[in-house]
């Protein structure tokens, strides 16, 4: 069932927002999903979930989702990069703590463990994207593989929301 052809009644919180936004030009609802797709912890998966509910149709709510998504990670991977290649070139690492040495261990453990595939897919359970990919990069992991599986994690994970959108609209209007 088409998302935008669900009936929700119009005195609801999800009507009123739907309304509010069907009088918005299209343009302004494209913007708005790219930039709350852009925020750590709402990212992909609950822009495309907040596009399909505000009635957009499912594959624009999605494209706007991930476009968002992937221009943070754009910034933050590529300057992660940036600030590790200028430090290495500049002067020698620091002595770090124990503690310190013993965190570094467990998350390089962790990466290793995993790779650039599994913490891209996996990481969005623990921390959000513009904290796990740049911290990758931080790891010496190459930023355009990164950047790759993080497109990947990201049209995974907002498919799977914006299918839960539609379920969602369904499970309003029935």
């Amino acid at each position: 069932m088409d998302p935008t052809e669900v009936i929700i009644p119009e005195d609801s919180f999800v009507g009123r927002m739907r309304n509010w936004t069907d009088e918005l030009p299209e343009a302004l609802q494209w913007l708005g999903i790219i930039a709350i797709s852009a925020i750590p912890f709402v990212e992909s998966f609950f822009g495309a979930f907040v596009g399909v509910v505000i009635g957009m149709p499912v594959w624009m709510a999605l494209i706007a989702a991930i476009i968002g998504n992937m221009l943070s990670l754009a910034i933050v991977v590529y300057g992660a990069h940036w600030i590790r290649a200028s430090i290495l070139k500049c002067k020698q690492p620091k002595e770090l703590s124990d503690s310190q040495r013993r965190r570094r261990a467990k998350a390089q453990r962790l990466f290793d463990k995993f790779g650039i595939p599994g913490v891209s897919l996996l990481g969005p359970l623990a921390l959000p994207s513009q904290f796990t990919a740049p911290l990758m990069v931080s790891f010496g992991a190459n930023r355009n593989l990164v950047m790759i599986w993080m497109f990947v994690s990201v049209a995974v994970w907002g498919t799977g929301f914006a299918l839960l959108g539609v379920g969602f609209l369904n499970l309003l209007s029935a």
